[in-house]
């Protein structure tokens, strides 16, 4: 019967093939769908093997591989004889295409129903969610599940491969690098560190000639790893999504275990495709992306060069120094408050109270700036009056201790918390109302994820509620704050992690959030531009850019600029000194006017032209009204470089930041010859 309907289907397999999608029978009993450029073949024991079906690919793989599995009582079971196979279309609001079930039964009863989907809006990518079942008679404990498990043949590329890895630690590590011989992250999703957790729940591995891209679809953050490893004395690397269960899990007879919808994806070039792809499959299935504000994109000054201890005379003293730069925004940043949780102004700074702040925001508006406070939600101070009054609010750990956040030496709030939520709408109304604010910049490496709350005061439906509820709450705050002030710019700066995708969509301004070179501010630039490429991206302060005065990496990514200069002098007591001397006020006032003459923060960044890790010189290029802006980085340079993307016709080419004309090219003869240290930014103009 089996056989039948696989032979049965090799006749309408051309039928299937004319809209993107192949399902057929292969010798060997073997099953096999085509989607876009991805192909996907599953043999006798339901495990896979995937191929990209573009020009001049590598092979993924070889060997079939046991895709999806399980482990119970310490054992993989990944063989599962096929037992049915059906094929069906669906309908799931914006999203339509074929799918799969496919069921198997292992030799220890364990039965397994795979649902393969073929988006229709999504070609070269398949998911699959798995539900296993119990058929015995006895109870096991499950262990944990893992999907998309791929082991990639290395093509001896040097590096073998170069990979995006979305999860945060304390190491604040880029967000895609090479990989080598000895590599391994476990890209854990939940809480990595005291403070740091959450990301982007998605991988991508590529070489010059394919990339593979793995990650799961849920709609809320989830506890699952992503591991990828490269074994010592080895080139392949492996790759998969992972569900670890703390406690061995009763797996009674007849019961169910069901995974995460997940993903594989193949695409050539870098990342930049793979992850577009993703957010824009999240979106149709419902994450909402909030909407451009316009004010996001202008430059900014921020108080933090004079730090915490900062005086109320050096931020006003500085502010006609910002105008006369251009600069739009001006930002109190932390130290202004009685302590984390108690938000109002601390009197030893300001003798008059609160009164005091209003009138340093009246005095930023005076001066013809847009004002924007510093502030960290979700932290409590121990001793703060805040949770005196709420101590319900507390996040506390399975062994009932407070999750701590050792950098604020403060409390985690629970996101999920009633009294969290109230708490935090009134600090709101005092920021954006009583003082009259016109932004928040939101900052804390602890914003991007919290521990499953297991608060017993509170009673969570469970303690992961706290973890998938923490987006919800960062909407919470961009709606409070934007019915207040229409306008108002939202900036989330998780410090120093890989952003969790899912707080981007109540934000916008996103940051590159304490890079600690140049080159985490542009490749962060490049995910961001893929994940939410109509929010404004800013580059935070020039100073923590490589040798503190790189705007060109910002200015050419489409960034939005900013500095935290001191000026006429620093505050006494920082050691750094971050002074406007006029030297570097030439510097500065030469990068912001042509900020502001190009705006191509606002414009489209071609994500999809220059591989970010093979190509030699890096190189981003937006366009604007039919002019390509390219921008290249390298220590030094010298010798040819390819401009990609031109149309038809001549092209006029400028090195536009030293006005230098660098001659004609046109389609079929597009390099130019260039020599730079640095940077080189140049616009293509059509004749």
């Amino acid at each position: 019967m089996l056989q039948r309907f696989w032979k049965l289907n090799k006749l309408h397999a051309f039928i299937l093939f004319t809209v993107g999608y192949l399902f057929s029978g292969c010798q060997s009993n073997q099953l096999e769908i085509i989607h876009g450029n991805l192909k996907l073949e599953l043999n006798e024991k339901m495990h896979t093997r995937i191929a990209s079906l573009s020009e001049n690919s590598d092979v993924i793989n070889n060997q079939f591989q046991a895709s999806e599995n399980i482990t119970i009582d310490n054992k993989i079971i990944s063989d599962f004889k096929i037992t049915e196979v059906t094929e069906n279309t669906f309908n799931q609001g914006e999203l339509s295409g074929k799918s799969w079930a496919i069921k198997g039964i292992s030799s220890e009863g364990i039965e397994k129903s795979l649902s393969i989907k073929a988006y229709d809006q999504f070609p070269d990518l398949l998911s699959t969610t798995v539900t296993y079942r119990n058929t015995g008679d006895r109870t096991p404990s499950i262990n944990e599940w893992i999907n998309q498990n791929y082991t990639i043949q290395s093509n001896n590329y040097d590096p073998p491969f170069w990979a995006f890895q979305g999860s945060s630690s304390t190491e604040r590590d880029d967000w895609i690098k090479p990989i080598n011989s000895g590599y391994y992250q476990k890209n854990y999703m939940g809480m990595n560190d005291s403070d740091y957790g959450g990301g982007i729940p998605v991988t991508d591995i590529w070489t010059p000639n394919f990339g593979v891209s793995i990650g799961h679809l849920a709609l809320v953050p989830k506890l699952v790893s992503l591991p990828t490893e490269i074994e010592p004395d080895a080139n392949d690397v492996s790759i998969g999504i992972k569900k670890e269960f703390p406690y061995p899990t009763r797996f009674e007879p007849g019961s169910e275990v069901k995974t995460l919808e997940t993903f594989v994806m193949v695409h050539k070039g870098d990342y930049y495709n793979a992850l577009q792809s993703y957010s824009k499959l999240m979106q149709a299935k419902g994450i909402k992306i909030v909407e451009p504000e316009d004010e996001a994109f202008e430059s900014i000054w921020c108080a933090w060069g004079y730090m915490r201890t900062f005086t109320l005379d050096e931020v006003v003293g500085t502010l006609q120094k910002v105008k006369e730069l251009n600069i739009k925004w001006a930002v109190l940043d932390d130290g202004f408050q009685i302590a984390e949780g108690d938000w109002n102004a601390d009197p030893k700074k300001f003798p008059r109270g609160d009164i005091e702040i209003k009138e340093l925001v009246d005095k930023i508006h005076e001066t013809g700036l847009k004002a924007k406070l510093w502030w960290t939600p979700l932290a409590a101070d121990p001793h703060s009056e805040a949770l005196k009054e709420n101590p319900e609010m507390v996040l506390y750990r399975e062994d009932g201790s407070p999750q701590f956040i050792t950098w604020w030496d403060a409390y985690y709030l629970s996101p999920a918390n009633p009294k969290t939520i109230d708490h935090t709408k009134d600090i709101i109304n005092l920021f954006m109302k009583d003082w009259g604010f016109d932004g928040l910049k939101m900052d804390g490496q602890h914003m991007n994820a919290v521990a499953p709350d297991h608060n017993w005061k509170v009673e969570l439906e469970y303690p992961e509620k706290s973890v998938e509820e923490l987006p919800a709450f960062f909407q919470m705050i961009y709606d409070e704050a934007r019915a207040i002030k229409p306008n108002a710019v939202i900036e989330n700066c998780p410090c120093g992690t890989c952003m969790s995708y899912y707080n981007m969509a109540s934000m916008n301004q996103a940051v590159s959030s304490d890079p600690t070179s140049s080159w985490q501010i542009r490749h962060k630039g490049k995910t961001y531009k893929a994940l939410i490429p109509n929010t404004a991206y800013y580059g935070d302060h020039v100073e923590l850019s490589d040798n503190g005065d790189d705007f060109a990496t910002s200015f050419g990514i489409g960034a939005v600029l900013g500095t935290k200069f001191t000026w006429p002098r620093d505050n006494p007591d920082v050691k750094r000194s971050y002074l406007l001397t006029p030297e570097k006020e030439k510097v500065w006032k030469k990068w912001f006017s042509l900020y502001d003459e190009k705006m191509l923060s606002k414009e489209q960044y071609l994500g999809d032209l220059y591989d970010i890790g093979y190509d030699k010189p890096e190189t981003h290029v937006i366009s604007k009204d039919g002019i390509l802006h390219y921008a290249f980085y390298a220590d030094e340079w010298e010798g040819e470089i390819k401009l990609r993307g031109l149309g038809e016709g001549t092209y006029q080419i400028r090195d536009y930041f030293n006005n230098v004309d660098l001659g004609e090219v046109n389609s079929t003869n597009s390099s130019i010859s260039a020599s730079f240290e640095r940077f080189l930014l140049i616009e293509a103009l059509p004749k």
